[in-house]
């Protein structure tokens, strides 16, 4: 699955906000039954969404996850009958902790994608990491399943449960150290890192800080809660017409240098050796898969 720069929470009981986000450009909605939905009106999202995952497919439209509840519960048993059907392209899987826990959606997919006519290992995980000991247990998390494109950070429930105030401070700061912790862990597997969502509708300038020091630190996209969101966070985690030029210029000063039998160079008093090369070439892969070039 190709990277998913904008991952948008979408009230799976709201048909006027779904039929919305169908025509955005999020990269990835995340139509919800988890907690955007009260619970009287879960049984109404489940029915909407299974409608909408019936829709034929416009060309473009983002990518459509589900957001069902804590595994292991009664609802998640009801919330998997319900959209697990052909159009569904991934569940977000809430407040994850252990490897079990993936495990066990993991084998009801491989049971039932075959019968429901789903093409099998084609259902992927996003995972959110929404407690200390979901995220001490990360690295391992994201490594247990093949269907797992992804680690989501849940700032609003690791925040509570470090005891930390209900106002947000800065960028926060004081959740540096788990969101690196999380960024290390999806690398070590290979999978996404998207980072927890801007709550400020208000300060635009807040989220373009935000989302540059989520990039900073790692984090390859970002969930969000408002259509107003998405154009800034798709900006901020695509490459620059300046970052892919000077990428384009690391690569051919590189492979020049080889050709001579260097294998590293000095370039704009910088050196150049494989590391930076390889983080360059990657640059050049992003802007190719988003379709950005130097303008």
């Amino acid at each position: 699955m190709d990277l998913k720069r904008s991952w948008m929470f979408v009230p799976g009981h709201r048909q006027r906000m779904i039929d919305k986000a169908l025509g955005l450009n999020a990269d990835a909605i995340m139509l919800d039954i988890e907690d955007g939905v009260a619970p009287g009106e879960k049984d109404a999202a489940r029915k909407l969404i299974s409608e909408t995952l019936g829709r034929e497919r416009v060309p473009n439209s983002p990518t459509r996850f589900v957001r069902i509840n804590a595994i292991g519960h009664a609802r998640m048993d009801a919330d998997l009958e319900a959209v697990l059907r052909p159009g569904l392209d991934g569940l977000a899987l809430p407040k994850v902790e252990a490897v079990e826990e993936v495990l066990k959606v993991d084998a009801i997919l491989k049971e039932r994608e075959p019968r429901l006519k789903i093409e099998s290992g084609s259902v992927k995980l996003l995972i959110a990491i929404e407690s200390p000991r979901g995220l001490h247990n990360a690295a391992a998390i994201a490594a247990c399943s093949p269907r797992i494109i992804g680690l989501m950070f849940g700032a609003e429930d690791f925040g509570r449960e470090l005891g930390l105030p209900t106002s947000r401070e800065g960028e926060a700061r004081d959740m540096i150290y788990a969101r690196s912790a999380m960024v290390v862990a999806a690398a070590s597997a290979h999978v996404q890192a998207v980072d927890g969502v801007w709550v400020d509708l208000k300060d635009t300038e807040g989220l373009w800080g935000f989302a540059r020091q989520s990039r900073r630190l790692g984090f390859s996209g970002m969930s969000l809660i408002h259509p107003s969101q998405i154009d800034p966070i798709n900006s901020v985690f695509s490459p620059t017409p300046e970052e892919i030029d000077y990428a384009q210029q690391v690569v051919k000063a590189y492979e020049e240098a080889v050709a001579r039998g260097d294998g590293s160079i000095s370039f704009g008093g910088q050196l150049i050796d494989r590391p930076i090369v390889e983080r360059a070439r990657r640059t050049l892969e992003m802007a190719k898969m988003l379709g950005v070039d130097k303008g």
